[in-house]
């Protein structure tokens, strides 16, 4: 069966009578599937006909209502197409209903898969790349070409001006309907899919003038002008293919928009125009390492200071254990400096963020270094208080710790086990 949406793609409302209508529920996304599924409740109808495309061909569901209820999804299920209507209440079997259309969806699709039909010729006349599949996101789309070679700037260019020429000299874009056993229409479209195993009936062939013929369910444009430009964003090659990223028509506005936004902001930001911004950033780039070179010195030059107040502490004043804790984004390589010049016969517990969080959110590293058997009795627990996960070896322990809001109660155990016991003066007079 050929739906009303495929003979028409741009009629926007249609009258038709309910076939069935059956209780369901839908694990639903939203519209930009960037939402926590959430379980809606009302009905599957199936009517005569419908305008409401079902998902198929890489083309997502159009969207629309029925008596104005919501419809939240149509797909196809052999010559029909169920609609879940989210509703409180039914439809009547053989009741008429109207069906109205989300224009700007079904306009956006039609541009990005019309887009697509016209994308993909041409990189096969040009270049011979086969189109083995295509994705209509949300917000930008893609093709995968079979090559193995990454594909240039300068050949994304020649498609992509080669396909705005066909846009403005506005090619009709034209829909047959042939037998598939014995139509020459349909023996010249491209078909790498094939006809679906449960089609029945014509081959429905989408047709842009003058450049090729391709087999497809989908809706689309009437003419190359009403795709209005077509933009090749970017290609990235995986594995043995390649993948193109482009945007269509109203995608291509609201991706100027967005640009020319982030524009304004870096403007700001680095208080330079636009023709500055690669300029200012690479400046700001080195400002930013040899800020980082010299914060590094800073902090060997503190570790090293640190070990040394210790190691000229008289032996009988050094303390049992220390403990150093920084949370202000220091790094592994501090501990590890410090230790380097550290007394060997204190008890170390350090730790240090990766960052300049803090709280139960902080990420960081600790290491214990001392007496074997104290670091195979702390370094397990003090792991699972710091939520983290480490190992050790003889007198040296060390992890990725995640809740740095614990360190009081590890520092707490450190204090009891080495605090000098209090002892009961009339039991020592008496021994």
């Amino acid at each position: 069966m050929v739906f009303k949406c495929q003979e028409d793609s741009f009629l926007k409302q249609f009258r038709t009578s309910v076939v069935s209508c059956d209780y369901a529920t839908l694990e639903w996304t939203g519209e930009d599937n960037s939402t926590e599924p959430r379980k809606l409740r009302g009905f599957n109808v199936i009517c005569e006909n419908t305008i409401l495309f079902p998902e198929g061909g890489g083309q997502p569901c159009d969207y629309g209502t029925i008596n104005g209820q919501p419809v939240r999804s149509v797909v196809r299920k052999g010559s029909t197409a169920v609609h879940f209507v989210e509703s409180p209440t039914s439809f009547e079997e053989g009741a008429e209903v109207q069906q109205h259309l989300d224009w700007a969806r079904r306009l956006d699709h039609m541009q990005q898969h019309s887009g697509q039909h016209l994308i993909t010729a041409l990189f096969d006349r040009e270049f011979k790349y086969d189109t083995t599949s295509w994705s209509l996101g949300s917000s930008v789309s893609h093709i995968q070409l079979s090559t193995p070679h990454l594909i240039s700037r300068e050949s994304l260019d020649l498609i992509e001006r080669q396909a705005n020429d066909l846009i403005r000299e506005g090619r009709p874009v034209s829909v047959l309907l042939v037998d598939p056993e014995v139509a020459q229409e349909f023996q010249d479209a491209r078909a790498p899919r094939g006809l679906p195993k449960d089609h029945e009936g014509l081959a429905r062939v989408v047709r842009i003038e003058g450049i090729e013929s391709n087999m497809c369910c989908g809706t689309h444009v009437s003419n190359l002008s009403q795709l209005q430009c077509i933009k090749l964003l970017y290609a990235e090659k995986v594995k043995t293919n390649v993948l193109v990223y482009f945007v269509v028509g109203e995608r291509a506005l609201r991706k100027l928009g967005e640009v020319f936004a982030r524009e304004q902001q870096l403007t700001v930001a680095l208080k330079g125009g636009p023709q500055q911004h690669l300029e200012l950033v690479q400046k700001l780039h080195q400002n930013i390492k040899s800020t980082r070179k010299a914060f590094q010195q800073l902090l060997k030059d503190f570790a090293n200071a640190e070990a040394e107040r210790l190691e000229n502490l008289p032996k009988a004043a050094r303390p049992k254990y220390f403990s150093l804790h920084r949370r202000d984004g220091i790094e592994v390589d501090f501990i590890n400096t410090f230790l380097r010049n550290a007394p060997e016969e204190i008890f170390y517990f350090l730790t240090v963020s990766e960052g300049v969080s803090s709280g139960s959110s902080a990420k960081g590293h600790m290491v214990l270094r001392g007496q074997p058997s104290l670091v195979e009795q702390f370094g397990p627990q003090f792991m699972d208080l710091l939520e983290g996960k480490g190992n050790g070896k003889e007198n040296n322990y060390q992890g990725k710790i995640t809740n740095l809001a614990k360190l009081q109660d590890c520092n707490a155990l450190l204090e009891a086990h080495f605090k000098p016991k209090k002892t009961n003066p009339d039991l020592a007079a008496a021994s």
